[in-house]
């Protein structure tokens, strides 16, 4: 079987933490997954080896079967992966549209002054209809800062969407949201797996239980368990060092 991303051996250390200890990952092509684990466990350390936010120690990363190990977060983005952050990471004085078509063009290898016009209509277009998708208004008097939380974690991960990713990587995505935001973003997420894979980090167990198709546990760096919501429900060792029971 070919997964569409695949971790061997992939370590960490910051001095003499070991912060990701040998993890081996794999990841079908269209599968929702979800990664749990404490604070602490390595999951937003990951996420950065992942996409070239820092270099591995040590192991392999491969996207779509090739080497992807040691290259800078611009082509890792070229190369299919998309990110969206815990902290929001947009351009808060631009407004939704502008962000969401910067994205969308920033999938443009290259500037060409002379491309077609359609072209640029073409963007335009994507940008619109991911924005309804997301149901942000497209006003573009209206800078960032000024929406909402909520509607400021949707905007993220409508960049990350407009980049047209093979692989969406979602870092805590309902981290500080109502539980009707975070109603919002499980219908949102639902929506947009269609054909896309996507990996979520995520606390709020409920978000994971509807979400994911399998779930991954990290613990100190290490891959504790894996299985479908209901064996991860139910692996005592699991439920031992992170749901807290004994």
């Amino acid at each position: 079987m070919s997964f569409i991303l695949e971790t061997k051996g992939l370590k960490k250390h910051f001095g003499a933490l070991q912060a990701i200890n040998g993890i081996d990952f794999k990841l079908e092509k269209g599968e929702l997954r979800a990664i749990i684990g404490p604070n602490g466990a390595g999951k937003s350390t990951f996420f950065n080896l992942l996409t070239g936010v820092i270099p591995p120690s040590g192991g392999d990363i491969f996207f779509q079967g090739e080497k992807i190990t040691g290259l800078r977060p611009e082509q890792v983005s070229q190369k299919g992966i998309a990110r969206s952050y815990q902290i929001t990471n947009i351009f808060m004085n631009l407004s939704a549209y502008e962000n969401v078509r910067i994205a969308a063009q920033s999938k443009q290898r290259s500037f060409d002054p002379f491309r077609h016009y359609s072209t640029l209509k073409e963007t335009d277009r994507q940008a619109r209809a991911i924005l309804k998708i997301f149901q942000i208004s497209p006003d573009g008097e209206k800078p960032a800062s000024s929406l909402s939380h909520g509607e400021q974690r949707r905007l993220e991960i409508a960049i990350g969407l407009a980049t047209q990713p093979s692989l969406l990587l979602l870092d805590e995505p309902t981290a500080g949201m109502s539980p009707t935001e975070t109603d919002e973003i499980i219908a949102l997420v639902k929506k947009i797996s269609q054909g896309l894979t996507i990996v979520i980090v995520e606390h709020d167990m409920k978000v994971v239980m509807q979400l994911a198709q399998r779930i991954s546990v990290l613990y100190y760096g290490e891959i504790l368990a894996e299985g479908s919501p209901a064996e991860i429900r139910n692996n005592e060792r699991v439920l031992e060092v992170y749901l807290g029971h004994s």
